[in-house]
């Protein structure tokens, strides 16, 4: 189960710029870590930088994300944000709690139960300690990899998981929160175990899928490949993702994978037997049910700000691949007072024009048309 956190907590921090006070420290500086630096650095707040590899740490000082802890440096933090790897999360979480008493300690990695779960058995832990850890997750990224990949606005008005333990005390939630509001994110409750198994769908799974897709284009030939459009690059476009991250995210949380991945085992043995005899007795149909389940599918994922699933209607309109085409055609879509909700590109092969796909409300298609064609753009029926 989860819970959309309401922010009660807003008028406390009306005289203030961030809820949060400082100072806060890092530990691992790769893109998510980096990011939260660079975030809450933006907004003021004091942050130091630890991570074992000086030329990350490094990287991530000279981004602005914050300010390497010197050596041997005292520090008395509100906050410990702990972003290594998931094999070494719980590790870094439990020194973490021993060194700084008086801070919150959370991490940020993609597995939740399992890091719990070391936790609570590390015996150099007490039930104080653990009082101050709450684990979370913010469900943002990027395909690159590192602090020179860093984005203070990443998790802006996305959410971000917060899977407090039992034992987790109310300040050590609220400080969690509080993380979450002045980096933008959207908090959101859940149990740990709940957590593992939502992100094994609807994170895991897609790069799963989109790197056994991409591994089938390693013996394709080159002239197959010239025929590559977008439904390709959409697809394989996580498979570029850190294979060393993967490898970990994978193996903590294989239980919760696996009943998904058998359930699509299941429909690609469904579809490799009707696709042997295609012109069997209800093989079409078969097929028809099989995408037919897919576009169900698709259809239940959360639209626009969250808002229930839409349709939009697509405006298709080619354009030359030069400086200023694309600023000038959003601009003369918004002169005509027709809300954007969403855009798409594709560049033709061999020919140095791209077309553009406007997504916008059904109804305002043939508006929308009607504007671009007298402004002599060409729209694509």
């Amino acid at each position: 189960m989860s819970e959309v956190f309401k922010d009660d907590d807003a008028a406390a921090a009306t005289s203030a710029a961030t809820y949060l006070v400082g100072p806060i420290l890092v530990v691992g500086t790769g893109l998510l870590g980096a990011s939260v630096g660079l975030g809450l650095t933006r907004a003021g707040l004091e942050v130091y930088l630890q991570d074992p590899s000086p030329s990350a740490q490094q990287i991530a000082q000279d981004v602005g994300a914050g300010r390497i802890l010197p050596v041997g440096e005292k520090l008395s933090p509100e906050l410990v944000v702990c972003a290594a790897p998931p094999d070494v999360t719980a590790r870094v979480v439990s020194q973490a709690l021993r060194d700084y008493p008086h801070a919150v300690v959370v991490d940020i990695a993609s597995v939740k139960s399992s890091i719990l779960n070391q936790l609570l058995a590390d015996p150099q832990l007490t039930s104080e300690q653990l009082s101050r850890y709450v684990g979370t997750h913010p469900m943002s990224g990027r395909e690159k990899s590192g602090p020179a990949a860093a984005r203070g606005e990443l998790f802006v008005a996305n959410p971000w998981v917060i899977t407090a333990h039992d034992g987790a005390s109310e300040r050590a939630i609220r400080t969690a929160r509080s993380l979450v509001a002045d980096l933008g994110g959207v908090p959101t409750a859940m149990d740990p175990l709940s957590h593992d198994h939502a992100v094994a769908l609807v994170s895991h799974m897609p790069q799963i899928t989109a790197s056994l897709l991409a591994s089938r284009l390693l013996n394709a030939e080159s002239s197959q490949l010239a025929l590559a459009g977008n439904g390709l690059r959409d697809t394989t476009r996580i498979a570029a993702s850190d294979p060393r991250l993967w490898i970990q995210i994978l193996a903590h949380n294989a239980p919760q994978i696996v009943g998904h991945l058998e359930g699509m085992q299941e429909d690609i043995d469904r579809l490799i037997s009707t696709l042997k005899d295609p012109s069997a007795d209800g093989a079409l149909l078969d097929l028809a049910e099989l995408f037919g389940e897919g576009n169900a599918g698709h259809a239940r994922i959360p639209g626009k700000h969250g808002a229930p699933p839409q349709s939009f209607a697509v405006v298709t309109v080619l354009v030359d691949d030069t400086p200023g085409q694309i600023a000038r055609l959003l601009k003369d879509v918004g002169d005509a007072n027709i809300n954007l909700e969403d855009l798409r590109m594709d560049h033709a092969n061999g020919r140095p024009v791209g077309m553009v796909e406007i997504s916008v409300l059904p109804g305002k298609e043939a508006e929308l048309e009607q504007v671009l064609q007298n402004l002599k753009w060409r729209v694509v029926k």
